[in-house]
């Protein structure tokens, strides 16, 4: 059986909701490689070391569209080859995912606080896809945009491949009215309601991303809802969908949302997650039109800010 793009389906099945990695060997117009198994432990070898690539060609774990690499398979450009990384003990998320709401070709999930939404970095099986995939029992699943792990709330999911670019595309191309509810302190001189429009910035590796001057890409609306002592209750409208882009706007404004690790000031060595001190920000609504079936759609989490839970 092949894709429409040509690729075979992968011979492995997901396991704890990820996807087997996928190898394309590359061209060896010099024949570096007289094996797979040869340039699989040179390909992997600074990741993980030769005598564990050695040991999971020996295990089985290396498998192309006819079976198991072996120690003789041929090595041959183009062909492809799947194996499942070793996963590293995960700190289990303690919160469970809400479906807010799920049919044929979505489901809207309400993502909790600590959780990532996609695998990256040390965060795999503890992801909103994962677990998805496990729980629904819906091997296809992928979300249609990235909710950031520190922030709960409402999450899209997709659950035919072919319908997902539709669905990306909607927050791609700025479709989505997306409404966010924080709670950070009130400053009764604080001029609000505002729009707020800069140049934010986000580099690979750095924790936080700044602003900077240039061109603006990033603009949101931010409005007092209401205050109690020290605190305030905001709604957060983005327009645009940069990353950190409503946390940096909030500490641009000298309202940090509460709980944030990165802003104003970077926690150096965060360490464990601390679950009783979630960030007080959430995603609370989602509107658009259907792109499948032109539906008018609107959704709202069920979940709340723990700060202000008594004033609900």
């Amino acid at each position: 059986m092949r894709r429409r793009s040509g690729i075979p389906a992968a011979p492995l099945p997901q396991r704890d909701g990820i996807d087997p990695v996928r190898v394309r060997l590359p061209d060896d117009p010099e024949g570096a490689w007289r094996t797979v198994r040869e340039h699989l432990v040179e390909r992997f070898e600074g990741a993980v070391g030769a005598a564990r690539v050695e040991e999971m060609v020996r295990g089985g774990r290396f498998l192309t569209v006819d079976g198991p690499v072996d120690d003789a398979l041929a090595y041959r450009p183009g062909m492809y080859v799947w194996f499942h990384r070793d996963f590293a003990p995960e700190v289990p998320v303690p919160f469970g995912i809400g479906i807010v709401h799920r049919d044929e070709r979505i489901v809207i999930a309400d993502k909790p606080h600590f959780l990532a939404t996609t695998p990256r970095g040390r965060h795999i099986t503890e992801t909103a896809v994962a677990r998805l995939r496990r729980e629904l029992e819906l091997p296809a699943l992928q979300p249609a945009h990235r909710l950031d792990r520190l922030t709960a709330g409402l999450a899209l999911f997709v659950v035919r491949p072919e319908d997902r670019g539709a669905y990306q595309n909607l927050f791609a191309e700025r479709r989505v009215r997306k409404e966010y509810e924080a709670i950070a302190p009130y400053d009764a001189d604080a001029a609000l309601p505002v729009t707020v429009r800069s140049r934010i910035v986000k580099e690979r590796g750095v924790i936080a991303a700044r602003e900077e001057a240039g061109e603006p890409n990033a603009e949101s609306r931010i409005e007092l809802v209401r205050h109690r002592g020290g605190l305030g209750r905001y709604r957060l409208l983005p327009a645009t969908g940069r990353t950190h882009q409503l946390r940096v706007h909030m500490n641009a404004l000298g309202l940090p949302i509460l709980n944030d690790p990165v802003y104003p000031v970077v926690i150096e060595e965060p360490g464990p997650d601390d679950f009783s001190r979630p960030l007080q920000l959430l995603a609370k609504v989602l509107e658009f039109t259907d792109p499948v079936d032109g539906r008018e759609r609107r959704f709202t989490t069920r979940l709340r800010l723990t700060e202000w839970e008594s004033d609900r």
